[in-house]
């Protein structure tokens, strides 16, 4: 698998954060779950660009600031 194809999932998961975040002004009776939800959902996110980055990126010869 393409490096690529995982960052369009990390972009897909911090546009999940944000909309739950939108969400938990929206919902106050839930909106520190909500939070909290997001929050473990944009640590995961930025979890898998340090992963391609040390990881995979090197293994097809790219550049990390470019992939």
């Amino acid at each position: 698998m393409h490096p690529n194809a995982i960052l369009d999932e990390v972009q897909q998961l911090y546009n999940v954060s944000d909309r739950l975040d939108t969400l938990s002004e929206q919902h106050p009776l839930v909106s520190e779950a909500l939070i909290t939800i997001s929050g473990s959902v944009r640590n995961t996110a930025t979890l898998l660009e340090v992963l391609i980055a040390t990881k995979i990126t090197p293994l097809f010869g790219l550049d990390p600031a470019s992939a």
